[in-house]
């Protein structure tokens, strides 16, 4: 599926937001539309996609929309290759798509475990594949991951996200560091943030504990921004790790 719109101009970024169809991952694809990007939102949800694509045409900024699944490595690659065929080049990819659904260790919700595995570790690792060799020759680019406080905390029933999120933090930092000049790195790391995230806990007791933890939360612009601050730097300024959380989030 794909739904595009006009041509962007040589200084316009191509970006590619993965896990766009909500929380975070919409709120970057609209404010860095806004800002005057041509954004590519992936995610699964082709009706969601459509329908935030449609909002940015509305508001005058150019989008198109591609179905992607990050745990199919041969469908990131495709899109990340049909995205240069079409614009000439890839500037910056936004790995944001993520899942949390937090439980107890005990409660052996292993199917869970892999899917959080899945997706936030190697979809991950699917994003980089796919973009590094284009980035590699360009000579030019930027990968950013969007993390999580959890990736430097642990809590109650958050021990397997916690360490997907560490990974994925790791494996950013390990890139930034292996990177020619020319590869900017950013990890960004949420504290509680609106986001359905929480919505997809299936375990009654991790519920309940996120009622009380997430009590205090900032919109999903506010990581959006962070974002946007980051591919704004000059190309001899790399922003490593940018951590955003709620005032109240101590």
């Amino acid at each position: 599926m794909s739904t595009d719109t006009s041509t962007p101009t040589d200084r316009t970024k191509i970006v590619l937001v993965t896990g766009a169809s909500s929380g975070i991952g919409e709120a970057t694809a609209l404010r860095l539309a806004a800002e005057g990007h041509h954004v590519v939102l992936g995610a699964r949800r082709t009706d969601r996609l459509e329908a935030v694509t449609a909002r940015i045409l509305a508001d005058g900024g150019t989008a198109s929309a591609r179905r992607l699944d990050v745990t199919d490595r041969e469908n990131v690659r495709t899109v990340v290759d049909a995205v240069v065929e079409e614009h000439g080049r890839l500037d910056v990819i936004v790995n944001n798509a993520g899942v949390m659904p937090l439980s107890r260790l005990d409660a052996l919700l292993v199917d869970e475990w892999d899917q959080m595995i899945d997706v936030n570790v190697r979809g991950l690792l699917h994003g980089i594949a796919a973009a590094l060799p284009h980035f590699g020759r360009q000579g030019s680019g930027h990968v950013v991951t969007v993390a999580s406080i959890g990736a430097h905390e642990v809590y109650p029933t958050s021990a397997v996200y916690s360490a997907s999120k560490f990974a994925a933090w790791a494996i950013t930092e390990g890139l930034r560091m292996e990177s020619d000049p020319g590869i900017r790195v950013t990890t960004i790391t949420p504290g509680t943030v609106e986001s359905e995230l929480a919505e997809h806990i299936s375990d009654s007791g991790a519920a309940t504990y996120m009622q009380s933890f997430r009590r205090n939360l900032i919109p999903a612009d506010a990581i959006a921004r962070a974002i946007s601050f980051a591919l704004d730097q000059p190309a001899d300024v790399d922003v490593n790790e940018i951590i955003v959380r709620p005032t109240a989030q101590r």
